[in-house]
């Protein structure tokens, strides 16, 4: 399980026009290269009369599986260059695809590598990217009275305040980051003077926005 890694964070797509060619970038997590190949037949599909459907993907935990596909353009002016914005952005299980519908201008091999890297920077920058990070969950069940004093040192902390079950007791839901387990531990029962109940459930990946 790898503790951290980068991807998207929904499926999405975005276009421009440049010199009078319509690229439309469409962007989907993909854990497997049968989903992979399934998403690119989709695209094609979709687009079936478009001039070029050019796709790129990059997935397994080491990046076992790249491709990249220029359908049509130029060799290595298209694929290879989306694959290219993937690495650079340190993603993974993301697959690509860039539908172009020519405007008459010819491009050139710098155009087009421009192009299509510019329409995969589009895309992802649309639907944004988020670190997926092993996370423990821990149960703090508490005295009402704590909630809010809780709730803020959370929030100022680290940690990550995932919800709230209002039962008999409070019952907070936190998320630790993988190998931060102990220094929590010690947090709470040191801000609370040993007050709360602290339960740990399961280790899950959590989905954290970022800029990039």
């Amino acid at each position: 399980m790898t503790v951290s890694y980068y991807t998207i964070g929904k499926d999405g797509s975005a276009e421009h026009l440049i010199q009078k060619s319509r690229f439309i970038g469409y962007a989907k997590r993909t854990e497997t290269e049968a989903a992979a190949q399934e998403f690119i037949r989709e695209i094609k599909k979709k687009h079936h009369n478009a001039t070029h459907n050019c796709s790129a993907y990059l997935i397994g935990e080491f990046d076992q599986i790249q491709k990249a596909n220029d359908d049509g353009e130029p060799g290595g002016t298209a694929g290879i260059p989306m694959l290219e914005v993937l690495k650079k952005r340190k993603l993974k299980n993301v697959t690509v695809v860039v539908t172009r519908y020519f405007g008459g201008v010819k491009l050139g091999a710098g155009g087009l590598i421009r192009a299509y890297s510019s329409t995969t920077s589009l895309v992802l920058d649309t639907i944004g990217i988020v670190k997926r990070q092993v996370m423990q969950k821990y149960e703090i069940k508490a005295d009402y009275s704590l909630l809010g004093f809780l709730q803020n040192e959370i929030k100022n902390s680290e940690f990550h305040l995932h919800h709230i079950d209002y039962e008999s007791k409070v019952v907070l839901s936190v998320f630790v980051e993988s190998g931060k387990e102990e220094s929590f531990n010690k947090w709470m029962v040191n801000l609370t003077n040993d007050q709360v109940l602290i339960t740990a459930g399961d280790k899950i990946y959590a989905e954290i926005k970022i800029n990039q």
